[in-house]
């Protein structure tokens, strides 16, 4: 498939009607999870968008151009409205957090395993063991306080235990920095892949920035969201400074607009609920349309063709949702290290005095007792006798793998 050479439709019958914006919710009960997991995916996506041409329509003074991205951007905003009213009213803010954290396992994985840049996929492999944390955190959270079995919400796709302890996330900022990848000389998969991760982080993001306001249930859930959000803050930074500086606007928007068509038509050949799939079919057929029109504003105003940005025009191998499980238990082994500068080290052969040791007494105090990932857990099992899990065999990792202590020493190095 390659979208540049299909004729794409007219502006005017991309544009939806606002009944048409609003679709049917899923079935929070029989939906399966990854038809969950492409919404998600895909509302992040359309906000990466949005938030790029807006960049660009602030920092433009030809209102000609500022014209042009407007058009692009309504409709983005329009698909962007239709896929998060997918969600139902009657899921919760928790049970939706579920599926973000699923998102953010499952797709990080899938992204590893097909990366052929080893510094990329170092960097997936190091936030998949912290967003796999995660997702056991928030669902010990969400069995304490709302009842109901995580592992149903998530369908028995994912495993729910620990992976490196959040408490040992808290890193100084400047060890979220990496270098960035050239566009223009990688395979098309990593360009790929580093532009789909940091959209989906930084929905994820979005999402506890803006909804953990609104957990009413305890200061204990929402200290949870503060905490989280702010490991969403330094994965967007790590994933977002692996992307290509040196592109211009307009080359940057030729490859927002392929990513997006690329993903579009991904999930319309992925999915499996045949009304949502029509959904993904129009949105693709409207990316077309975007695609070509970044195309022919780069030619008109830097005099490039669009196979000096994207070469090869073909599709690579598309992106299809499966389980990780095995996987996720193999990267589990590299639980230890951390970030020192641009690159990763065991937490254990830091210097000290080192910068990590210090973000983490300013930001927990010296203790863990004001650690709301921790007290979760520590709750949780004060009223339950054992932590909530949902695992298919051992814990791969042996300081992991007790119910009734959180270990809080494990990417820690012990420290007190």
């Amino acid at each position: 498939m390659n979208p540049f050479e299909l004729k794409p439709k007219k502006y005017d019958d991309t544009v939806m009607s606002f009944q048409s914006m609003y679709p049917k919710s899923y079935d929070k009960d029989s939906v399966d999870p990854f038809t969950k997991l492409r919404i998600i995916l895909m509302n992040g996506t359309e906000y990466e968008a949005v938030k790029h041409q807006h960049a660009m329509h602030r920092t433009c003074n030809n209102n000609d151009i500022r014209r042009d991205v407007a058009m692009m951007r309504r409709i983005e905003q329009q698909q962007q409205k239709k896929i998060s009213m997918l969600k139902p009213r009657n899921e919760s803010i928790l049970e939706h957090t579920l599926s973000y954290e699923q998102l953010a396992v499952d797709l990080t994985c899938i992204l590893a395993q097909r990366e052929p840049d080893m510094y990329v996929k170092q960097a997936l492999d190091f936030a998949l063991l912290e967003d796999f944390d995660h997702l056991y955190r928030y669902s010990d959270l969400l069995e304490m306080e709302e009842g109901g079995k995580p592992e149903k919400l998530i369908g028995e796709l994912t495993e729910i235990m620990p992976g490196r302890p959040t408490i040992s996330e808290h890193r100084h900022p400047a060890d979220s920095v990496r270098r960035f990848v050239s566009f223009k000389t990688c395979e098309p998969i990593t360009a790929l892949n580093t532009m789909i991760i940091t959209a989906a982080e930084q929905q994820t993001m979005n999402y506890y920035m803006n909804n953990g306001m609104f957990y009413t249930a305890s200061d204990l859930g929402r200290q949870l969201y503060s905490e989280i959000a702010m490991i969403e803050e330094q994965h967007v930074t790590q994933y977002g400074s692996l992307m290509d500086p040196t592109l211009t606007p307009f080359e940057c928007m030729l490859m927002h607009e392929y990513g997006e068509a690329y993903l579009y038509y991904s999930c319309y050949q992925d999915e499996t609920d045949k009304r949502i799939r029509k959904i993904w079919e129009e949105m693709f057929e409207q990316e077309v349309l975007h695609l070509h029109m970044a195309a022919d504003l780069l030619k008109k105003y830097e005099r490039k063709d669009w196979q000096q940005v994207i070469p090869v025009g073909d599709f690579p191998e598309l992106l299809k949702f499966h389980s990780n499980k095995e996987y996720v238990r193999g990267v589990l082994e590299s639980v230890q290290l951390t970030a020192k500068g641009e690159d990763y080290c065991n937490v254990c052969d830091l210097p000290d005095g080192y910068r990590f040791y210090q973000y983490q007494g300013l930001v927990n105090l010296g203790k863990t007792t004001t650690v709301a990932t921790h007290n979760v857990i520590k709750e949780y099992i004060r009223i339950n006798g054992e932590d909530y899990r949902y695992q298919v065999k051992e814990h791969p990792i042996k300081e992991l793998r007790s119910r009734t202590k959180d270990n809080t020493n494990v990417g820690r190095c012990n420290i007190r």
